[in-house]
C-alpha cells in the first residue's frame, strides 16, 4: 500500500488526476472504474484540464461507474450518469458507447445486476479502480454488513448515507433510499486501487479502513488484502494516522 499525504483537497485532486492521467497514456485501452460523489468533482476537473493540456487520448478506454441510484433516469440531474457526462464525459474524446453505468429504471434488480456483471465480465478486467471513502467506510453503495459482497447487487442506503448526499437535492425526502452498486469482489479483483479521500470527518474511519480489523462492517477494510492500492489523501484525512 502507497500513501501520498497532501495539503489539501486542491492538491488531493491534482494528484489523483495526475496518476489516472499516466494510467491512460501508459494503457490507451485501460478500463478505468469510475466513482461519483463530492471527492471526485475535482478529480475530473483535473483530468480534463490535462486532457487539454496534455493532449490526452481517450478514443481506446473504457469505464465502469460504481454505482447509480434507483429510480432516477439518466437525464435526471441527480443520476450518476448525468454527473459523469456533466463532470467528464462530455470533456473528453472518450466514446460514450464505452462507458457503462447501471440502469437506475431498470427495477428487477436480480436482471439488472446479472446485466451489470455480464458488462463487466465482457471486458476482461478493470485495470484501474477510483474509490471515495464513505462515512461509514462504505465503498461504491457497499454498506457496511455482515458479509462482503460478491457481484453487483442493490443496496438499501443507510441513513447516514443518505445524509450525506442529501446536499445534491433541495430536501432529504427526495434522496434514494435504493442503489445499484458493483461488488466488493469485483472491485477488489480490479489490477490497481486508488483510494481518494479528504477531510476531518473522514479521519476516524479512514484510519479504520487502513489500520483496523478487515471486516465487513468497515467495507474499506477489504483494501488491505490487495497487492495494489494507492491512497491519496489529505492531511486532515491523515490526521489519525501514523505516517
Amino acid at each position: 500500500m502507497k500513501i501520498y499525504k497532501v495539503k489539501n483537497y486542491e492538491e488531493m485532486s491534482k494528484k489523483v488526476a495526475d496518476i489516472l492521467s499516466a494510467q491512460v497514456i501508459l494503457n490507451p485501452e485501460s478500463v478505468l472504474g469510475l466513482a461519483t460523489g463530492a471527492t471526485s468533482i475535482g478529480i475530473y476537473k483535473n483530468l480534463v484540464k490535462n486532457y487539454n493540456d496534455k493532449n490526452l487520448d481517450f478514443s481506446g478506454i473504457y469505464s465502469v461507474n460504481l454505482d447509480e441510484y434507483v429510480g432516477v433516469s439518466e437525464d435526471n440531474s441527480q443520476s450518476y450518469r448525468y454527473f459523469m457526462n456533466e463532470n467528464l464525459f462530455n470533456h473528453i474524446n472518450i466514446k460514450m458507447e464505452n462507458t457503462f453505468i447501471p440502469n437506475g429504471m431498470n427495477f428487477n434488480a436480480e436482471e439488472e445486476c446479472n446485466n451489470y456483471d455480464n458488462i463487466i465480465k465482457s471486458l476482461n478486467k478493470i485495470d484501474f479502480q477510483l474509490l471515495g471513502l464513505g462515512r461509514n467506510g462504505h465503498i461504491g453503495f457497499n454498506e457496511p454488513d455482515t458479509k462482503f459482497t460478491k457481484g453487483t447487487n442493490l443496496v438499501d442506503l443507510k441513513q447516514e448515507t443518505v445524509e450525506a448526499n442529501k446536499h445534491f437535492f433541495e430536501d432529504e425526502s427526495q434522496v434514494p433510499k435504493q442503489a445499484y452498486t458493483m461488488g466488493i469482489k469485483t472491485i477488489i479483483h480490479a489490477e490497481k486501487i486508488l483510494l481518494a479521500v479528504n477531510g476531518e470527518a473522514k479521519a476516524g474511519i479512514l484510519y479504520d479502513s487502513l489500520y483496523g480489523p478487515i471486516t465487513p462492517s468497515v467495507p474499506a477494510s477489504i483494501l488491505q488484502m490487495h497487492k495494489n492500492v494507492i491512497i491519496v489523501a489529505d492531511e486532515a484525512a491523515l490526521s489519525k494516522c501514523k505516517l
